[in-house]
């Protein structure tokens, strides 16, 4: 009988461990769980400051094909101006 005793004794032991283990382990998923949500939500607003960062460059980006653009137009407009004043200066020597 004490050896029953002592078996059920170990049993109850080993259910007692088992149980601390188990509130330990369910603290720590908790704590694990916690975290991965600050991650998640950290995560999240990486993304969305890189898809506002993507936004402002691509608006930048276009800004200066524009600004290019209008040096390009002001450009091709000086260059026409100059041969306008060459043919004009060819009509005149034409005229003599």
């Amino acid at each position: 009988m004490a050896a029953l005793a002592d078996q059920l004794s170990k049993v109850v032991e080993k259910t007692e461990r088992l149980i601390e283990l188990c509130a330990a382990l369910q603290e720590e998923n908790d704590l694990a769980t916690l975290e991965n949500e600050s991650l998640k939500s950290a995560l999240a607003a990486s993304k969305e400051k890189n898809k506002e960062l993507e936004e402002k460059l691509r608006v930048l980006k276009l800004a200066k094909s524009f600004s290019e653009t209008n040096e390009k137009t002001l450009d091709i407009k000086q260059k026409i101006n100059e041969f306008v004043r060459e043919i004009d200066k060819c009509i005149v020597l034409l005229k003599k």
